[in-house]
C-alpha cells in the first residue's frame, strides 16, 4: 500500500516535469538546420521509440505495451491504461561535400506524450470473448516539424560608385505541433482506427543586411515575414490479422488526409540597430503589412505494411509515399517533391513460459532495421534520406508483475543517419538521434485494497 501511494506521488510529479518541458521544447530549438527553411521544416519522427529502434516500422504493428501513432487501428488492442512519453538527443553535422568545413548541433527535445485507455471493461470484455470485440482510446500531443537556422553570408557586393562588404544573416523559427485524440475498434480479425486533432503553428522567417564600411556608416536593414497557422487534421488505418501455424501475420494500411491550415502573416521591411543587450531597436518601418490570411496546404501520407509475430520474433515491412509536390504556402510552390520510404526492422524477445525471473537480460526486447528513401526537400537529383537503427526495452519492474500484466519499460533506440551522400552537390547532414522513453501500466496508480 505504501509502495503504491509512493509511485502514484512520484509519478505525478514525474508528469509535471514532463509537461514542463514538453511546452518548453516545443519554443524555437537551438540546433541549426539550414533545410528546415524549406516546406514546414525538419520533419521530426513521427513513431513510438520502439517502433523508432525496428526503422521506424509500425503499419502493421500492434503492442499493448505501448502506443502507436502510425496506425489507429492498433488503438483497440490497448487492454490497460497506458502513459507513453518520450524524449530524444538529436546531433546534427553539416558538412560540405566540397571542403572539409563542417558544423555540429546538439538538441534535446521531448518526442510526445500519449495516455491511452480501453473503453471496454474487463467484464465486458469477458461477455464478448466469443465476438472478439475490443476497444481502445488514445490522446495526447507531439511536434511534428520544426524550424530552426541561422546562417550567416559574407560577400564582396559591387555598388554605383565602389565595392563594399555585405553582411547577411538568414534567420528562422518555428514548427508545427499537434494535440490528437484516437480511437480503434476490432471486431474479430479486423481492427479500424481514425485518429483527428488540431495542428497549431508558426513559420518565423528574417533576412537581416549590414553593409560594413570603416568611413561610412549604413542603416541596417530587415525584412520578416511572421505567419501563424491552425487546422485540423484527420487520419485513418486499418489491420487485419490472419492467424498461422506459428504465429500473426498483421497486414496494415493508413491515411494522413490532406490538411488546409489557416493561416495569418505579417510583414514589415525596417531599419533597425542594435541595443546594448544585442536585440534589436526599429529605427524606421518602411514598410509593414498585418493580418494578410491566406493557406497552408500539406499533402497527404499513404502507407501499407505488413508485420509477422510469433512467440520470440517479430519482423515487419513498411512503404509510405506522400505527396509533396501538391505542397502550398498562400499559394506558392517550395522546393519539394513527391517521396517515398521503405522501412524494415525486426525484435527479438529471448523469454519463454519457463524461463526463470532472475534471468533479466532473457526479459529485454532487443530492435534493429533501416529506412531509406528520397528526402521531400529537392535541392540536387541525388539527396537520399537513410539510417540504420538499433533498440531495446527494459524491465524496471518485477518480472512477477511483468506476468499479470503490469510493467514499466525503458524504451530505447539509436538512430544513425544522413540527408545526402558523396554525389549530393548541396551540403550533406548527418544525423545521430538518441531517444528514450518511458511506458507504464496504469495499474501502478489504482489504489489497492492489498498490496
Amino acid at each position: 500500500m505504501h509502495l503504491a501511494n509512493l509511485t502514484t506521488a512520484g509519478f505525478k510529479r514525474i508528469l509535471g516535469l514532463v509537461l514542463t518541458v514538453f511546452f518548453y521544447s516545443i519554443a524555437p530549438a537551438q540546433e541549426n538546420s539550414p533545410y528546415s527553411r524549406y516546406g514546414v521544416g525538419d520533419l521530426v519522427p513521427n513513431q513510438n521509440i520502439v517502433n523508432r529502434g525496428m526503422g521506424g516500422t509500425a503499419i502493421g504493428y500492434t503492442d499493448y505495451q505501448s502506443i502507436n501513432f502510425i496506425n489507429p487501428a492498433s488503438l483497440a488492442n490497448i487492454t490497460n491504461t497506458i502513459l507513453d512519453l518520450g524524449g530524444e538527443v538529436d546531433i546534427r553535422t553539416l558538412k560540405s561535400t566540397t571542403s572539409s568545413a563542417k558544423y555540429t548541433a546538439t538538441n534535446t527535445l521531448i518526442s510526445y506524450l500519449q495516455l491511452g485507455f480501453p473503453l471496454l471493461s474487463r467484464k465486458l470484455h469477458k461477455k464478448d470473448t466469443d465476438k472478439n470485440v475490443f476497444w481502445g482510446m488514445s490522446f495526447g500531443l507531439r511536434p511534428v516539424s520544426r524550424i530552426s537556422y541561422k546562417i550567416e553570408q559574407n560577400e564582396r557586393v559591387q555598388l554605383p560608385l565602389f565595392t563594399d562588404s555585405l553582411k547577411t544573416l538568414y534567420e528562422g523559427t518555428g514548427g508545427i505541433n499537434q494535440v490528437n485524440i484516437g480511437t480503434g475498434l476490432k471486431v474479430k480479425k479486423l481492427s479500424i482506427g481514425i485518429n483527428a486533432g488540431y495542428s497549431f503553428g508558426n513559420k518565423d522567417y528574417s533576412t537581416k543586411k549590414e553593409f560594413i564600411n570603416d568611413t561610412v556608416i549604413y542603416y541596417k536593414s530587415n525584412t520578416e515575414a511572421k505567419t501563424r497557422f491552425s487546422g485540423f487534421f484527420l487520419n485513418i488505418g486499418l489491420q487485419y490479422a490472419i492467424a498461422l501455424k506459428k504465429g500473426v501475420l498483421n497486414i496494415g494500411a493508413y491515411g494522413n488526409l490532406q490538411q488546409n491550415l489557416k493561416a495569418k502573416k505579417e510583414n514589415i521591411d525596417e531599419t533597425f540597430t542594435y541595443d546594448g543587450s544585442g536585440g534589436t531597436y526599429t529605427i524606421d518601418t518602411v514598410n509593414y503589412n498585418s493580418s494578410v490570411t491566406g493557406r497552408i496546404k500539406i499533402p497527404g501520407t499513404y502507407g501499407a505494411g505488413v508485420t509477422y509475430v510469433n512467440k520470440n520474433w517479430l519482423l515487419g515491412v513498411d512503404f509510405e509515399t506522400s505527396n509533396w509536390s501538391t505542397y502550398r504556402y498562400y499559394g506558392q510552390t517550395d522546393v519539394v517533391q513527391d517521396n517515398w520510404t521503405i522501412r524494415a526492422g525486426a525484435q527479438y524477445y529471448p523469454a519463454k513460459e519457463n524461463t526463470a525471473s532472475r534471468k533479466y537480460w532473457s526479459f529485454v526486447k532487443y530492435r534493429a532495421g533501416f529506412y531509406y528513401g528520397p528526402d521531400y526537400i529537392r535541392l540536387d537529383n541525388n539527396r537520399p534520406n537513410y539510417a540504420a537503427t538499433v533498440g531495446a526495452s527494459f524491465p524496471l519492474t518485477s518480472f512477477q508483475r511483468i506476468r499479470f500484466g503490469e510493467y514499466v519499460l525503458l524504451n530505447t533506440a539509436l538512430e544513425i543517419g544522413a540527408r545526402g551522400n558523396k554525389q549530393t552537390t548541396s551540403v550533406r547532414e548527418n544525423i545521430t538521434r538518441i531517444s528514450i522513453g518511458i511506458s507504464m501500466n496504469a495499474r501502478w496508480f489504482q489504489k489497492r485494497s492489498y498490496d
